[in-house]
């Protein structure tokens, strides 16, 4: 079954699906940031994308009920400005989706990204599993817009930026 669809205007991407463990995707983070590096050029750019790419794949590693994950990233030169994409996809059970829709709408409903990260990370001291903190970093830090579908039991989470003058975009093309 496709999990991701493919988009067809963007300049480089690539798509990998794997059945992965939580210690793999330290490995996939590396190739992640080769390919973010010779796609994007701004080291600064690189790091914020490869810490949202991190992110995403762990939490879609993490709780995926049938252990298989799909990551794409596709990059498009929209000049002078690069648009950064990254797409998961995974299968999850009831409770984790009930959890996920929460934390994604109240994410994605709070109006200033950064103080909303200083309120999960004052809950997470109270966290006993995990820190709850994943989708806020990649709002905040990376400076990202999440969106997110679940159908049935699969759940597609998009995380996407516009880079406004990014340095030498005009490689990617």
């Amino acid at each position: 079954m496709a999990l991701i669809t493919q988009e067809t205007d963007e300049d480089a991407y690539f798509e990998l699906s794997f059945s992965p463990n939580v210690q793999l995707v330290s490995t996939v983070r590396r190739f992640v940031s080769e390919f973010y590096t010779q796609a994007l050029v701004s080291d600064d750019i690189t790091s914020r994308v490869a810490v949202a790419t991190h992110e995403l794949l762990e939490n879609a590693v993490r709780y995926s009920s049938d252990g298989n994950t799909t990551i794409r990233i596709g990059v498009k030169h929209v000049a002078p400005a690069i648009r950064v994409r990254i797409d998961t996809c995974n299968r999850a059970e009831g409770g984790c989706l009930v959890t996920l829709r929460h934390t994604l709408d109240e994410l994605i409903a709070a109006p200033d990204p950064d103080a909303h990260y200083q309120v999960l990370m004052r809950r997470s001291m109270k966290r006993v599993d995990g820190s709850g903190l994943g989708f806020g970093r990649v709002r905040a830090e990376s400076g990202m817009v999440l969106s997110y579908r679940v159908e049935g039991d699969v759940v597609r989470i998009r995380a996407e930026a516009t880079i406004e003058n990014a340095v030498a975009a005009a490689t990617v093309a």
